[in-house]
């Protein structure tokens, strides 16, 4: 729990209005003598709304008199006044006294967990690791040692270039930095070939160093050797080198997509209901009968972790469950209908693995008809340079 935030309110403070002509020199004042104020805001030139704790209450009054200001109390707020109000009902005191104690208990141990940074590695994943460590929801802070957990972390995990941890409140929050996979780069000085990556038709080679071993219109598959490396002299024979080069080739993506003719679709109907649960660390409470009053019906579930300020967090998780009525409705389509589904579909999913939609070329569309669906196979034609280096091996 940040103790900074909730000091002002154990002890109790006061919302005030301080009207008058020399305000800056009021607060210079106040800065001077370290009378803490907060959350002002200026209304006017000449009039100001701050917070002040009860203890700087009268200090403060004597510099207004100085500074010919006014002041006059808006809001008392903290724990002494709730006690002054509530001092004859004794059940209350004990209750609230019970709630802070049970409040700064809490405090001690760790109840949520942030990850950032992961893109590859799941959430699921760094929990694990962490929870191996003994970082978990519900583990004690005090038995937490950060720098340790990191240096594991870091010697058992080798997808992991940078892990940090930060602990402020109730909340643990891990930022991560993911090694990026390099490319194996060949020493210039070592022998290598130039190899297909991929099948295709040769359109353009260019051999800066070596042996071009296809040429224009040739069919090649993958780790076929396009540029070999090594050079046929008359005088000096055989001698192996670093092959450089470029080769262009067309390649192919293709995608089938079968849509049924007669389909049986699920819409909603615009009727939902919700379902509401608390679970306090690992037990739910579920108010609300297990089944639904819709036949068929989509769910939606959302939780929220309850939290008294921005990183102290309690074990009580609120969870909505929304189920969204459906009906199945029978849906008919004519063949050129489900072509242009078919092709659509099978188009977006190729639009999406392409990374250079400029060099396509060519697209090829071929269907299969049945009495029941329609199969079509959309096919892109695209020029991409095909070659990697491959270290020879003797």
């Amino acid at each position: 729990m940040n103790f900074k935030v909730l000091m002002p309110y154990i002890k109790g403070y006061l919302r005030v209005e301080i009207e008058g002509y020399f305000i800056e020199r009021l607060m210079n004042l106040c800065a001077n003598k370290s009378i803490l104020l907060w959350k002002s805001n200026r209304k006017k030139s000449t009039l100001l709304d701050t917070n002040v704790r009860i203890k700087d209450f009268k200090k403060i009054i004597k510099l207004a008199k100085e500074t010919k200001c006014k002041i006059r109390i808006k809001r008392k707020s903290g724990l002494p006044f709730i006690f002054n109000r509530y001092r004859k009902r004794k059940v209350f005191l004990v209750l609230f006294t019970f709630i802070i104690m049970c409040l700064i208990v809490l405090s001690n141990f760790i109840w949520n967990i942030e990850i950032e940074g992961n893109e590859k590695v799941s959430n699921m994943e760094i929990l694990k690791s962490l929870k191996e460590q003994g970082l978990y929801i519900g583990s004690l802070k005090t038995k937490i040692n950060q720098n340790e957990i990191i240096n594991k972390l870091r010697l058992e995990r080798n997808d992991l270039a940078w892990i940090g941890i930060e602990i402020k409140g109730t909340n643990a929050k891990i930022k991560i930095a993911e090694i990026k996979k390099k490319p194996d780069i060949i020493d210039e000085n070592e022998f290598c070939n130039i190899v297909a990556t991929k099948p295709g038709i040769i359109t353009k080679i260019t051999a800066q160093n070596g042996t071009a071993l296809v040429k224009e219109g040739d069919l090649v598959n993958e780790k076929t050797v396009l540029i070999g490396g090594w050079l046929d002299g008359k005088y000096t024979g055989t001698r192996y080198v670093h092959a450089n080069g470029n080769v262009q080739a067309k390649v192919w993506y293709k995608k089938n997509k079968k849509i049924e003719l007669n389909q049986v679709k699920l819409s909603e109907t615009g009727n939902s209901e919700n379902k509401y649960s608390v679970k306090i660390n690992n037990f739910q409470i579920n108010f609300y009968k297990t089944l639904s009053k819709f036949k068929k019906y989509d769910t939606i579930d959302k939780n929220k972790k309850i939290k008294l300020f921005s990183n102290f967090y309690l074990p009580i998780e609120i969870i909505k469950k929304t189920n969204f009525e459906q009906v199945e409705e029978n849906v008919k389509y004519s063949k050129e209908e489900a072509k242009k589904i078919a092709v659509c579909e099978a188009k977006k999913e190729l639009d999406d693995e392409i990374i250079d939609k400029d060099n396509l070329v060519n697209i090829y569309i071929n269907y299969n008809e049945t009495a029941s669906y329609i199969e079509a196979q959309v096919i892109y034609e695209v020029l991409e340079e095909i070659g990697t280096k491959e270290k020879i091996v003797f």
